[in-house]
């Protein structure tokens, strides 16, 4: 075999390995997202928008949760609609992508029990890592997805 020839073989084996990876963590992920949010009325999805409102150190609005969380406009604003049907926002008069998102103390409530959640999740799914492998693969996961926006 060639050099030229297994390094391609190579590139593939690490494609696929990578793939898989990413493939299994994300279809693993929203299904413990979307186990833990039914027990709520709340699709797997929104745990990423709570969160992300409460984590947020000023009023965000819609517009800048879409951005954040980089999602179409119309899942945000469905699930914004549903978070002040749930008293978990505080309803806002104005235009709705417009306006400051303010979680009530239900949502803050809400958002800090899925922060454990995911916490312990985390946790779980990280069992054999050290904190050094750990770290390393959060800073390589995110220059990977860095390089690939680029692109």
């Amino acid at each position: 075999m060639t050099e030229h020839k297994k390094t391609d073989r190579q590139l593939i084996d690490r494609f696929e390995r990578f793939t898989f990876a990413i493939f299994t963590l994300h279809h693993s992920w929203n299904r413990i997202a979307t186990e833990e949010m039914k027990r709520h009325g709340l699709k797997g999805a929104y745990a990423f928008y709570l969160v992300t409102i409460a984590d947020a150190d000023r009023d965000i609005t819609a517009a800048q949760l879409t951005e954040l969380c980089r999602r179409d406009k119309a899942d945000v604003s469905r699930a914004i609609a549903v978070f002040q049907e749930k008293g978990i926002l505080e309803k806002q008069n104005g235009n709705r992508y417009r306006m400051a998102l303010r979680l009530t103390e239900k949502g803050r409530c809400l958002a800090d029990e899925i922060r454990q959640q995911v916490a312990d999740v985390l946790e779980s799914a990280g069992q054999g890592l050290s904190e050094e492998m750990r770290e390393n693969m959060y800073r390589s996961l995110s220059l990977i997805a860095d390089n690939l926006k680029k692109i």
